[in-house]
């Protein structure tokens, strides 16, 4: 069950100010197959003082002053074809949540898998990979698909290093919603794509964080954002 690999993980900045604008964060980090090494990219999300409706939908404020990270390229690295339906996303927090928000073009949505815990990258899905001092141990994975169905576990370490995977854990009081521009698993239309909101506990990364959780000013935490685009027949 390869569901992630350290490789995989960025860097995430994270600062108190309010009034801090946005920088960026890391979609791929180092390597793969033959591709030069990328620098990972940084992102410094907005404490703010509303949070956001968790609806599936973008347009609150606390949305509208966070910037989109650059558009997601194939986790190979850049010396691959741009991905032909574009990926991004967006960060901001409060002293309780970290919250994460994603746009994915898809012109065709569909997903079959309806129970909590099911392999979800075997759907379309979106990935995140949560490290927070960056020492590659105990760090988390969470995924949810079209339907909204979700999966999260807990990596010992990486498996290439031997790692295992406990699939009992849980981002405990996470909250998400979907919102789709179109239809699911109807072939006759032509889909807009979807967007994802998660809200995740500070409190439930607390126990293996190493570090300040919630973070301190300044503080930078190692995250990752995937997504799984499956061939599609029409």
């Amino acid at each position: 069950m390869g569901i992630t690999d350290d490789s995989r993980l960025g860097l995430l900045s994270l600062s108190m100010n309010i009034f801090h604008l946005i920088s960026i964060f890391a979609i791929v980090n180092l390597w793969l197959g033959g591709c030069e090494t990328i620098t990972p990219r940084q992102y410094t999300a907005m404490h703010v003082a509303t949070p956001p409706t968790i609806d599936g939908r973008l347009g609150e404020a606390a949305w509208e002053t966070a910037a989109w990270t650059e558009d997601f390229i194939d986790i190979e690295g850049p010396c691959m074809k741009q991905p032909a339906f574009r990926t991004r996303a967006k960060m901001c927090w409060d002293d309780t949540y970290l919250y994460v928000a994603a746009d994915m073009e898809e012109p065709h949505l569909w997903g079959i898998l309806t129970d909590r815990d099911a392999i979800i990258y075997r759907d379309n899905d979106f990935e995140i990979f949560i490290d927070p001092d960056g020492d590659r141990l105990q760090y988390n994975e969470y995924e949810i698909n079209v339907l909204g169905t979700e999966m999260d576990l807990r990596m010992d370490r990486p498996y290439r290093d031997g790692g295992n995977y406990d699939l009992r854990w849980d981002f405990a009081g996470v909250r998400s919603a979907v919102s789709v521009g179109g239809t699911i698993n109807d072939p006759s239309d032509h889909d807009i794509g979807w967007t994802v909101e998660i809200a995740i506990p500070w409190s439930s990364m607390a126990d293996t964080a190493g570090t300040a959780c919630p973070p301190n000013p300044g503080d930078s935490w190692r995250i990752n954002f995937s997504r799984v685009q499956w061939p599609l027949q029409i």
